[in-house]
């Protein structure tokens, strides 16, 4: 099998020869965009040889015109406005899509990352470092990210509504863009521990945020499985964080969903043969990446794959890695391990 072969088989519930593999990080400050960019993404799949590829996000949502960008006072949000999915930072992202769809001839699945219309807002609260790595698990109550969030919802909740409803139209708009530049889904990273938090109360991201996820969704499916992108869709849904209600995501019209199973739970077991998404896990990025040995990795690999009882399963890790703490010899252990697990 080839790669798109192999993927696409899991994700219809077949057999395929192994499991796919796939594991990513932020390139870093200029490797975000053009040839460096690209160049960056086919050394990273051609040395470890990934099934699939998640090209990185660090062309994010751009930036709003008030205060350089950051979106400070309440009144702040009145300023934003519904996006055609191509401007700016959005359109380096499609130039970036469309050159590594090329550079693959189509045959590599590509899932391009959004971050949901919440976790936008919070980027936006803030000015853009171009620093970007890997998620945390823990949360820090005075995170300025936070505090706006928070006081928005205090302050004018419906307003900051019609803020998500923008950003979330946005977003759709986006996806539909990626696909039609190439990519064979979005990887659409959502939070529900920074939305359900004891400020806001219980059922704040069923009310607020939800249905933005479904609209961003939509226009990552308006292309699914066409022949142009070889029947292939691969939308997954990483769900970040510690999640407060994990059953509520299983239930989006994604193909796969991905999470830190080792770490924050619930483990493949828990979930295996009981939803309908391709599961996307099975690797410890906080741990067994950065202070396992190989052995380590190729186990998890083992482990995950008997977890998942057949359950259809990509290897990958439950987020971001920090390549500057995990050693190259772990991933290749992993991509290795699938060959006999």
């Amino acid at each position: 099998m080839d790669k798109l072969e192999r993927v696409m088989a899991v994700l219809q519930g077949q057999q395929p020869d192994r499991a796919p593999v796939s594991f990513w990080y932020h390139f870093g400050p200029g490797r975000t965009a053009g040839p460096a960019a690209v160049e960056a993404h086919v050394r990273h799949v051609e040395t470890y040889d990934l099934d699939f590829l998640k090209v990185m996000d660090d062309n994010r949502y751009p930036r709003p015109p008030v205060n350089g960008g950051v979106l400070i006072e309440t009144r702040d949000l009145e300023k934003l406005t519904v996006l055609n999915g191509d401007e700016g930072s959005f359109g380096r992202q499609l130039e970036l899509i469309v050159a590594l769809n090329r550079h693959f001839e189509g045959r590599l699945p590509l899932s391009t990352t959004l971050f949901n219309a919440w976790s936008t807002l919070r980027q936006l609260a803030v000015p853009d470092t171009g620093q970007h790595g890997p998620g945390t698990l823990a949360r820090q109550e005075d995170d300025p990210r936070d505090v706006a969030l928070n006081r928005w919802m205090r302050e004018a909740p419906d307003l900051l509504q019609s803020a998500l409803d923008i950003v979330a139209e946005s977003l759709g708009n986006y996806a539909r863009q990626c696909r039609g530049a190439g990519a064979h889904g979005i990887f659409l990273s959502v939070r529900d521990d920074q939305v359900d938090t004891p400020q806001n109360g219980a059922g704040t991201y069923d009310r607020f945020v939800r249905a933005g996820d479904l609209k961003i969704l939509s226009g990552a499916t308006a292309a699914g499985g066409s022949p142009e992108n070889g029947g292939l869709s691969l939308n997954i849904m990483h769900v970040c964080g510690r999640p407060q209600n994990f059953a509520r995501f299983t239930e989006y019209p994604v193909d796969a969903i991905n999470w830190a199973d080792r770490s924050a739970g619930p483990a493949i077991a828990e979930v295996a043969g009981r939803i309908r998404p391709a599961l996307c896990a099975g690797v410890d990025h906080l741990h067994t990446l950065i202070s396992g040995s190989p052995d380590d990795c190729r186990a998890q690999v083992a482990d995950a794959v008997r977890a998942a009882a057949g359950h259809p399963l990509l290897i990958a890790p439950g987020c971001t890695y920090d390549p500057q703490t995990v050693p190259p010899e772990n991933l290749h252990a992993v991509r290795r391990a699938v060959e006999s697990s």
